[in-house]
């Protein structure tokens, strides 16, 4: 069986943050504006979890850009937790996107509020809730023989 892919617990903390103030911009900025910001962030999620972490434009702009200032990461940690976390935060905004589109705007704020505040506990002090939803997950589920 082959290792899970490793990832810079600092590149994470970077795309969570620039998730978060593009989230936050989705809140102030009027529509047709605030859809578009949606449905790009929407796709960088669907990338970070339907292909990969390092290919999210967040990941590359940290590999960039960002990663050659600060120099190699003391440790690096399993991507599986994190990728799972991008999924829900893809269901989250997608939900957000498809009540926006279909008029349920309280439902569509209410959405993007939580991957907001997903985003910012993540970016500010290193919380990951898909992170741990998904350890929790693995423990309620049945070890395979």
């Amino acid at each position: 069986m082959s290792q899970p892919t490793q990832v810079d617990p600092r590149g994470l903390r970077v795309a969570a943050g620039i998730t978060a103030g593009v989230l936050a911009l989705v809140l102030i900025t009027p529509a047709p504006v605030s859809t578009v910001l949606l449905a790009f962030q929407v796709a960088v999620f669907a990338v970070a979890a339907l292909v990969s972490l390092q290919a999210s434009p967040y990941s590359v702009l940290f590999a960039k850009v960002v990663r050659p200032r600060i120099g190699r990461p003391a440790e690096l940690e399993d991507s599986r937790p994190p990728r799972f976390a991008q999924v829900v935060g893809l269901g989250f905004t997608a939900a957000a996107l498809v009540a926006f589109l279909a008029g349920a705007t309280a439902v569509g704020y209410v959405a993007t509020v939580f991957a907001l505040v997903a985003a910012l506990l993540n970016a500010s002090v290193g919380l990951c809730l898909g992170c741990e939803l998904y350890l929790a997950l693995r423990r309620l589920t049945p070890v395979r023989v």
